[in-house]
């Protein structure tokens, strides 16, 4: 198989209560991450075999998360509101497989940008920072 189609994928935001009811972020046209990345220490000494840099593996870190959207005020206005929430909220990506596939992740929004031009729709962009260890598995 060549790849799989991403339509139908789901960026669902946890409503914090217990137990936690996830809601799917609506009109959402693309998603792009999470962008895991692991840090590198360089170990390199002066008696370091042949002149080649040694390293160890460093902190991970989950990247972002960022979710264009057909921007509508009426809806979308109350993730805004997370912009003034310090914790971080929970997360679920869910891809349109069989069986559905699920990561979960804490994540603190940190932008919101939206566009309103004369010849195009509203949109707009947000944009997560994941929290800790996301987890990448099955539903």
């Amino acid at each position: 198989m060549a790849g799989l189609n991403a339509f139908g994928t789901q960026i669902k935001r946890g409503d914090g209560a217990e137990p936690e009811v996830f809601e799917a972020i609506a009109n959402v046209t693309s998603i792009e991450g999470p962008e895991l990345e692991r840090e590198t220490i360089d170990v390199t000494a002066h008696d370091t075999a042949d002149a080649w840099r040694e390293y160890v593996g460093g902190l991970k870190d989950g990247g972002e998360v960022s979710i264009e959207v057909n921007y509508d005020p009426t809806v979308h206005d109350s993730l805004v509101a997370d912009l003034e929430d310090a914790a971080p909220r929970n997360y679920q990506l869910v891809f349109p497989t069989t069986p559905a596939v699920t990561w979960s992740f804490a994540a603190i929004l940190t932008g919101f940008s939206s566009e309103a031009p004369h010849d195009d729709k509203l949109a707009a962009t947000l944009t997560l920072k994941l929290s800790g260890k996301p987890t990448l598995g099955s539903a």
